[in-house]
């Protein structure tokens, strides 16, 4: 049996008499137009929320891990599938591929056209998502997205259109995975999953807590360090820089992560540039190399969002593991 979980997005929309796109459907709603999903698999569903994307916090996030964690430890759900708004689609995925341990398949959607169009690709996605899910082949592979019949790694997927329906790809990567024809294909393996599992944390679950006190700072021609000092006095407990290429920032920004540094803040440097990833080179003032010297971790492949996350998750393991240790697993570097 498959769990489906609905929290909300444009998968649970419709036009309103305005014209305005608002949340509208819940899961009974939406599973009567899609009738074909009990001849895929048994299914079970649940109404977890009905959140537009932005709405989507980190504590959301934590409270849809800890409830995912539940239905995985039940034996007799063999997978699952989570429907969600594709605005923050990407880090929930993420979020869920770094704290769940069960082995069992993971696998999230959305749509990027409401009930209301003609051309809703709700029930084409959940259909296929329904299809991995029950699929041998999916299990020890964390979590996947599944839109417009590719199937994606969560630590590799990123939003690169804002309307169309295939609006996620794995840019220098690829798809895991294809869904054609009703069958499941996989083509290669994807990212793993980390390994480790603090002391304290629930069943299924690898950290016992989350901190989301971590801003994210992007770099730009001639920034300076005013919201990176900003995030230091509203209480930031951890930084994320999307820097320049390799990993580069502008010497006026460099100032303010010194200061996070010195601080006792952790901060964690990722590329704006869409493909490829941090490669500390540079050793000029402001160059990634100069950032590691002065204790910033790389964020490697990862984009920005993600390393936000992924902060927000090895903070909440500090107390047993160092943050460092934790960034390295899930980034492929060696730890500082």
């Amino acid at each position: 049996m498959i769990g489906i979980l609905f929290t909300g997005g444009t998968i649970s929309m419709t036009v309103d008499e305005s014209g305005a796109v608002v949340p509208a459907l819940g899961w009974r709603e939406i599973v009567a137009r899609v009738p074909e999903l009990g001849v895929i698999a048994d299914v079970e569903c649940e109404d977890f929320s009905r959140l537009p994307g932005p709405h989507v916090t980190p504590e959301q996030m934590w409270r849809l891990a800890r409830r995912a964690a539940a239905w995985l430890e039940r034996p007799d759900v063999d997978g699952l599938v989570v429907t969600h708004g594709t605005d923050t689609l990407e880090e929930t995925a993420f979020f869920l591929h770094l704290v769940l341990t069960s082995d069992k398949p993971v696998v999230l959607l959305g749509a990027m056209h409401p009930s209301s169009d003609p051309d809703w690709d709700g029930p084409t996605n959940l259909r296929a998502a329904l299809r991995v899910a029950a699929s041998p082949g999916a299990g020890a592979r964390g979590a996947l997205i599944v839109m417009g019949g590719t199937i994606l790694s969560a630590a590799e997927a990123r939003k690169l259109h804002s309307a169309k329906p295939a609006a996620f790809g794995a840019p220098g990567k690829g798809p895991v995975g294809v869904v054609e024809n009703g069958h499941v294909r996989f083509l290669r393996s994807g990212t793993a999953r980390p390994a480790w599992q603090a002391a304290g944390a629930e069943a299924g679950l690898r950290v016992p807590r989350i901190d989301p006190r971590v801003d994210l700072v992007s770099a730009a021609a001639g920034a300076d360090d005013r919201f990176v000092r900003c995030a230091l006095t509203s209480g930031a407990r951890g930084l994320t820089v999307e820097a320049f290429g390799n990993g580069n920032v502008p010497p006026g920004l460099r100032a303010g992560i010194r200061a996070a540094l010195q601080a006792g803040i952790p901060v964690l440097v990722a590329t704006r540039a869409v493909a490829g990833g941090v490669s500390p080179r540079y050793g000029y003032e402001g160059g990634g190399r100069d950032l590691l010297s002065l204790g910033a971790m790389m964020a490697g492949p990862l984009s920005a969002l993600k390393a936000r996350v992924l902060l927000m998750v090895a903070l909440g393991a500090a107390d047993a593991i160092p943050v460092a240790r934790v960034v390295a697993e899930a980034t492929g570097a060696a730890p500082a």
